[in-house]
This record gives structure tokens, sequence and C-alpha cells, in this order.
């Protein structure tokens, strides 16, 4: 069945009030014989069940449990009404737009439910489960506890387990959120979410697929229409007084100038004029536009956040990422990626060996790894074109500092200080002075120069103080438990002027409050580990990385980002703040023309058909305001990531090799 043909079938009850009203329209507007009152009564009584029954059941059901005034009753008050004094259209009219208002506000939720739910499944379908001694490919679902499971190089693990292969390199930045691998023993515990980087292991399966914290995300999804906005809290709580206050006016408009005509006897009282004013009193104060749209509004801005990689865990956050005046970002995991680039290779000036000399011994050692920091040199070697060794090296592992074998008739050493210091040799005092990750290399007992590598900066993190900056946020942090001088010099490159280093989780957490308590900001923080939950949580929006981010910092944050790229931050807070726009419009432009008609209405100066736009019409636009939003929200962003993707293009094709 395609698309068209479920519309059709989702509105099929609607579609067939709205040709029957119109029908019953024509007839009596070319005087048909046959269509007399008689007739018209049963014709557009016809025309109202299939979409008032609907109505009048909720109604039904709403009083048995004690809630007498609310939209349903207003609806079926409004429409008996006009039944009862031949406003027979116009009795139609009011229950077919509000069906289709209400199978609107439908369609928008389940579409902006489905993206999330889409873009939060991440988790691997199949697992690769060994029984009987045979792979066999089973649902990720149906892994049980006590399962073997195989995993292959780059595949991301689907339950919790314990490593029944020997020692294993794993990126485990999804739950450490470190960007340097950790070495597993046999029988530690594996988390769902690490990814083997060197080898095939196994793992025995100690949780269920569905105790995943994904699965507890996608559970926070279902329940974001609950975690209410401000706004939304205020109208239903303004709807429940509104509507009993409205209903009693109306009852006043009818009851008023019959009392007024008893003690008055010379005032003329019509009971059905009163009535019919009664009515469009009714129809017209009816909050539906509001308890609709607005709703409707913040779900709508989750939805359209969802297609760009960023969920918002309820209507709450959308309104309070709107007050964010000061961001402040981890550093590791978060604006960097964890994959090592070669900065520079810095030789020895007394040992006579070059920069290409270094490399070529350092990936003679490094040639049989799969190591990040052994990726990044040999591709570094080959952007450079080196030669490498052509005899077959035998190095060994010194666990926790190098390695250490013999190429080229030469004993060769590649690690760290503690490595070459423990062998005798003299490393020199500039190492010291080196923040970044370094690989030092000695030959035959003579130490000859290092590798300096830098975790690579992420896609993005280059302009996103800019484009934060662009949005008035100008007071922007770079928090890092790394050396302060390294994280002094990302925070200059990105553009951040306040940068702090050495920091523990606890330290970052002072730091965030004291932003918020002593200088009045409203911060967002921005991070990906374990460490970074205290931080997230004291901050007045915490923003988690969550491609790889630790499953507790997606938790404990307000805001997750799929795709781990920092520019959504800005995205996040533009998203925010259209959505608020947009719904401040409804809440303006319903009440707005509500007030006015229901004024004119009171005088007798409109009918029925103004009253149906004024409540229905006036829902319907509302609902249509909301459900552009993602339209902008695509567009937009469209056009910046067109903008930076320009800009990273064009500086890469003005940077140069790397020399040696």
């Amino acid at each position: 069945m395609d698309r068209a043909t479920e519309k059709i079938k989702f509105f099929r009850f609607e579609l067939l009030s709205a040709v029957m009203l119109l029908a019953g329209i024509v007839a009596n507007g070319w005087d048909v014989v046959w269509f007399d009152s008689h007739i018209q009564f049963l014709w557009y009584l016809a025309a109202f069940l299939p979409v008032g029954l609907p109505v009048l059941r909720e109604a039904f059901e709403n009083m048995k449990h004690g809630e007498l005034c609310n939209e349903f009753t207003l609806m079926a008050l409004a429409s008996a009404g006009a039944f009862y004094i031949g406003g027979f259209p116009e009795g139609v009219a009011v229950m077919l737009f509000y069906s289709v208002g209400e199978k609107l506000q439908d369609m928008a939720s389940d579409s902006a439910r489905d993206h999330i739910a889409s873009l939060l499944d991440l988790r691997p379908d199949m697992t690769r489960v060994v029984r009987d001694g045979k792979e066999e490919e089973t649902r990720s679902e149906d892994v049980k506890i006590g399962d073997r499971i195989k995993v292959r190089v780059g595949e991301r693990l689907s339950v919790d387990g314990t490593l029944l292969s020997e020692d294993a390199d794993f990126n485990a930045a999804a739950i450490t959120g470190e960007s340097r691998p950790v070495l597993l023993h046999k029988g530690d515990e594996v988390m769902a979410g690490f990814i083997p980087l060197s080898d095939t292991i196994v793992v025995s399966a100690i949780r269920n697929f569905e105790h995943s914290a994904l699965s507890r995300i996608l559970t926070m999804v279902e329940e974001a229409s609950d975690r209410k906005a401000p706004a939304e809290l205020f109208i239903r709580k303004f709807a429940r007084i509104y509507t009993p206050v409205v209903v009693c006016l109306s009852l006043l408009l009818v009851l008023s100038p019959w009392i007024y005509s008893i003690l008055v006897p010379d005032f003329h009282y019509v009971f059905n004029d009163w009535l019919y004013r009664a009515l469009v009193f009714l129809v017209v104060s009816c909050p539906c536009a509001l308890v609709i749209s607005i709703p409707l509004g913040y779900f709508g801005g989750i939805g359209a956040a969802s297609t760009k990689g960023i969920l918002f865990k309820g209507g709450s956050q959308l309104d309070a990422v709107t007050m964010i005046n000061a961001v402040a970002f981890d550093k590791t995991g978060t604006l960097t990626t964890g994959q090592f680039e070669v900065k520079e290779i810095i030789p020895d000036e007394n040992a006579g060996y070059t920069r290409h000399d270094i490399l070529r011994y350092v990936i003679a050692a490094e040639k049989s790894s799969n190591h990040p920091v052994a990726v990044a040199l040999k591709k570094y070697a080959e952007i450079c074109n080196l030669s490498l060794f052509k005899e077959e090296a035998e190095f060994k592992t010194i666990s926790g500092r190098g390695l250490k074998g013999t190429i080229d008739g030469k004993e060769v050493l590649v690690g760290n200080r503690q490595l070459l210091e423990s062998d005798g040799v003299v490393v020199s005092q500039t190492v010291a002075n080196i923040d970044e990750l370094t690989i030092l290399c000695s030959v035959n007992g003579r130490y000859t120069g290092c590798i300096v590598l830098e975790d690579k900066m992420k896609d993005g993190a280059l302009h996103v103080a800019e484009e934060l900056e662009s949005l008035g946020i100008t007071e922007l942090h770079l928090l890092s438990g790394d050396k302060r001088n390294i994280v002094a010099s990302l925070a200059n490159r990105i553009g951040i002027h306040h940068a702090e280093g050495e920091l523990l989780p606890e330290q970052k957490a002072d730091y965030i409050n004291k932003l918020r308590m002593q200088k009045g900001y409203k911060v967002a923080f921005v991070g990906d580990g374990i460490n970074d939950a205290p931080v997230l949580a004291c901050s007045d929006i915490g923003i988690a990385m969550g491609a790889m981010g630790s499953d507790v910092a997606i938790e404990t944050a307000d805001i997750v980002i799929q795709d781990d790229n920092p520019m959504k931050v800005a995205d996040a807070i533009r998203i925010g703040r259209k959505t608020r726009n947009i719904v401040m419009e409804n809440i303006i432009f319903s009440i707005g023309v509500k007030v006015i008609v229901m004024t004119l209405g009171a005088f007798g100066l409109t009918n029925l058909w103004m009253a149906v736009f004024a409540d229905v019409g006036v829902s319907l636009l509302a609902i249509l305001n909301a459900l552009r939003l993602r339209l902008v929200i695509e567009r937009k962003g469209n056009a910046v990531t067109h903008c930076h993707h320009a800009c990273a293009n064009k500086a890469h094709h003005h940077s140069g090799c790397c020399g040696h």
C-alpha cells in the first residue's frame, strides 16, 4: 500500500463527512426540491456521525472518570446546540475540522517518534553466536546469558560479556570517553559498545540485550512527551480551569438576557438567538488550538531535531536550551576524535639520524600492529612515500612500555621514556617538555629522536565557537583532564577564550557551579565519558556525544548528539529557539483571534462559521505552523552544513603536505 492510499484510508471518515457536507451545502444553495428540512437533518446527521461518534465516545469516557469539562465535551455541546437551532452544516463543520486537527496531530507525533526511534536504534541487529562449535547469526534480542559471542575487528559488541580470548585492544570510548585504546585481559569484563581493534575476540554474554543503555534511551524517548515544557504545563493547568469557566459564561450568556427580560418587560428575548450567541462563544472559547498545537510544537521540535542527529529528551529541555548563554566543552572525545595523527618528528641533534630514519625504525617495529597509533604512523608514512625496511623485523612487546627488537642488524627500542631509560638509554631533556603523545626511539643504545602525535580534531570543532558566537553566546570554556598547555593550545585554535586543564571530574563540576551560581550564567556542558556524568548533571543543560559517548553520560544528559559533531551544539540551540518562537506565535495568534471573535460573538456580530474558523481553523493553522518547523530547520541546517563543507574543502585545498 503506497503512502497516498494509506493517507486516504487514515482520513476516510473525514473525507466521507466532508463530501456529504459539501454536497448538502450545494443542495441548499441550489434549492433542490427534495432537500427539505427533514432530509437535511438526516443528511447532515449522516455526515456528522463518522467524525462525531469518536468525539462523543471520548467525551463519555472522560465523564466516567470525572472530567466533565474538556474539549470533547465542548465540541459535543456546540454540535448538539447547532443541530438544535437548525445550523446543521455548522454542527458538522465543528466536528469535521476538529477531527482533522486531531488526525494531523497524531500524524505529526507519530512521524516525530519514528524519526527519533530510527535515529537512536544504533545497536547491531544481528549477533554472531558460537553454539556446538558452529557460528550462527542470531537476533541480538535473542542472545542469552552465557552465550559465546564472536566479534570481528571493527564490529561493535551488542551485549556486555566476559572476555574469553587472550589479551586484546579495544576502542572503549563509548564507555570511558578516552581516546586511547584499552588493553583487556582474559576474564575481564567487556562492555556493550566496545570495538575490538586488532583481533577477532570471543566473549561470554553476562547481560541481556534489552538492558543496554540504548534500550533505556528508547524508553526515555517514548516518555519524552511526559517531560512537559513550562508552557505546556501552564496551558494544561489553564485549560482545566478555563474550560468550566467558559461553559458557565456561555450559560450566563443565555440566561442573563432572559432574567433581564423578566425585569424589563420591553426587552424582547428570543431564546434561539441567545443560544446561537452562546454556541459561538462556546466554540470560540474552546482551548483546542492551544492544547493541541503547543505540545505538537515541542514534539515537532524533538522530531525535527532527530532528523539532524540531535535527541532532546523532552519539551522542557527544548525550552531550557533557549536560555543558554554559556557553553563549556570537554576535550577528549568531544572536540577531538581519538584518532591520532603525526604532528612532528624531532631528531636528536647529536645522533646523526634524520626524520626519515626515525620514522622507518618506528614503522618497522609497529608494522604488524593494528593499534590506532600504529595506524596513524603507517598512514603518515604512505603520505610521505617513505621507503621502508624490506626485511622482516622481530619485535617483542614490553608491557606498558613499548617494543624491543632487531632490524638491519641493529637493536631498536620504540616506546616511552621508561622503556629507553630501563635499557640505559639517555633521553634528551627536551622530551620532558613535550606534552602530546610521544613515541621515543633508540638505535644501538643511543637516543635518536621522537615522533609527536596529537588527537585529531572532530569535523566541525574548528567552527563551533564561531557558530555559537553568531547565536550571541560568547562565554565559551574548555575543560579537560589533559595537561594545561595542550588544552590551551586546542582552545586557541578553536577560538575558545577560557581553558582549564588537569581538572578532575569534581573540579569540572565546581567550575560549572561557579559559572552558574556566582556569575549567573545558564550553562550547557558538552561531554562524552563516564567522568563527565557529574558535570552533565550539575549544568543547566547537559549535552552528550552519543555515537561513542558512555552510557552513563547519555543517560545523564538532557540532549544527545548522535553523530558526535560538535557543530550540532549550535544546531540544538537554534532548534530550541525556533521551536519556542513557533510555540509563542501559536499562543499569540490563537488567543488574539479567539478574543476578537468571542467579543464579536457576545454582541451577535459573528456566526458559527466564524466561530469554527476561530477555533478549529486556528487549530489547523497552528498545527501547520508547528509542522513547518522541520522544513525550516532542515533548510537552514543544510545551508549551514554546505557552508562549512565549503570552508573545510577550501582549507584542505590550501593546506600543504607535512614536511620532514
